[in-house]
């Protein structure tokens, strides 16, 4: 062998190892994630009509991808389980950097309500039935609620809401097609809520899968409205109460109509005040017709503008703002569903005793406040007939 060749058989033993020292200081990929949205699956050991489950999985776990395939993921559980699973049954790392979002950007909003879900049902990361879902909630979960949003109702494809034509068929003639063509409805509104639930979980929920959390003792005084919030403003105490609890609270609770897509929270205000002498709870307060906008603020405080001499003792206060005369009717955003008022005014009332009394500024005119449009007797009527009271006396 020459030394030419002997040099070149050198060289290349060098480069061979430098070449596997580079290897193994490349860096490794990062891993990828995703996670669990069905109840409760199971990892199998092949794509295959019949196959073994290697491991079990539950509704939020992380699960680590090891293998794609066409329809499949072959991934492994924080237990170090591995095995294939449908695609169909996770979702990818961007959904959960959402919903950790959510929790990190609403984790100091006020509670303005709770309440609890009447049947299984996810967490969206957005208002409206075609968001992403992840985190699935147990029939009977207590939920915090944030805030509120209204969007139209999603319409199979092809349909459309419109109103019959009315003219007749001797009129026809005259009328042209534009005329003719049938009258487009306004869409059918759904409202969704900002929660939080028991484990901190933060996403947007369908209203009509949940209740408000309402104490059974005024829930038969809600006259077919419904309690979007009941807050205690102080507690009474009663030796001869019915109840186990002789220290009764004093609620204050905003109401609704039975309908979707409101502009405002609540159109009513009533404070249920408890009567020692007959043991029972009595309206000491009530303010209707407004457009009013949560959060209910409850605290103690004085009565700096009261000439009386309790205008100085701390007593159990709560605010609200309603809508302004002022301010231009409110609109729903049409992509976040957002509700946001203009200009608003703040109401104040202190419970003195067992009587409410507004604080008020004298040095400072009252300001008007709106008021929602009238509705129509016979409209009244089919709400009321579609609240669930009525519904249980059917």
């Amino acid at each position: 062998m020459g030394i030419a060749s002997l040099r070149a058989l050198v060289l290349s033993g060098a480069l061979l190892i430098c070449l596997g020292g580079c290897s193994k200081l490349r860096p490794k990929p990062e891993s990828q994630y995703v996670y669990v949205t069905a109840k409760q699956t199971f990892l199998r050991d092949r794509v295959a009509a019949v196959s073994n489950r290697t491991g079990t999985v539950e509704n939020g776990n992380r699960l680590e991808i090891l293998e794609k395939g066409r329809r499949f993921l072959r991934v492994r559980t924080e237990k170090g389980e591995t095995g294939w699973i449908d695609e169909k049954a996770v979702v990818t790392q961007d959904v959960f950097d959402e919903f950790e979002a959510l929790k990190r950007g609403h984790g100091q909003d006020p509670v303005i309500a709770s309440g609890v879900v009447r049947d299984d049902v996810y967490l969206h990361t957005k208002p409206g039935r075609d968001s992403d879902r992840l985190f699935r909630l147990a029939e009977g979960e207590k939920l915090r609620l944030l805030r509120r949003a209204t969007l139209p109702k999603p319409l199979p494809p092809g349909q459309r809401l419109t109103k019959p034509s009315t003219t007749t068929p001797k009129t026809a003639s005259a009328t042209t097609s534009t005329e003719a063509e049938e009258t487009p409805l306004p869409p059918v509104m759904e409202d969704w809520w900002l929660v939080r639930d028991s484990k901190g979980d933060t996403g947007w929920l369908y209203s009509r899968m949940m209740d408000v959390d309402v104490p059974d003792a005024i829930m038969r005084y809600s006259e077919g409205q419904r309690i979007v919030g009941a807050y205690i403003l102080t507690k009474v105490n009663d030796p001869e109460a019915p109840q186990d609890d002789k220290d009764v609270p004093v609620y204050v609770t905003v109401l609704s109509p039975y309908k979707a897509g409101l502009p405002y929270d609540f159109d009513q205000v009533r404070v249920f005040t408890w009567n020692i002498k007959k043991h029972r709870y009595e309206t000491g307060f009530r303010e209707r017709n407004i457009e009013g906008y949560l959060p209910v603020e409850i605290r103690t405080a004085k009565d700096p503008f009261g000439k009386a001499p309790t205008s100085m003792a701390e007593a159990p206060t709560f605010s609200y703002k309603v809508l302004s005369a002022e301010a231009p009717v409110v609109i729903p955003d049409p992509i976040t569903g957002a509700i946001v008022p203009t200009k608003t005014n703040l109401k104040t009332y202190r419970l003195e005793g067992n009587l409410i009394r507004r604080v008020v500024d004298p040095s400072i005119p009252s300001p008007m406040d709106a008021h929602p449009e009238p509705v129509p007797e016979k409209k009244k009527k089919a709400l009321r007939s579609s609240s669930p009271k009525s519904r249980r006396r059917r």
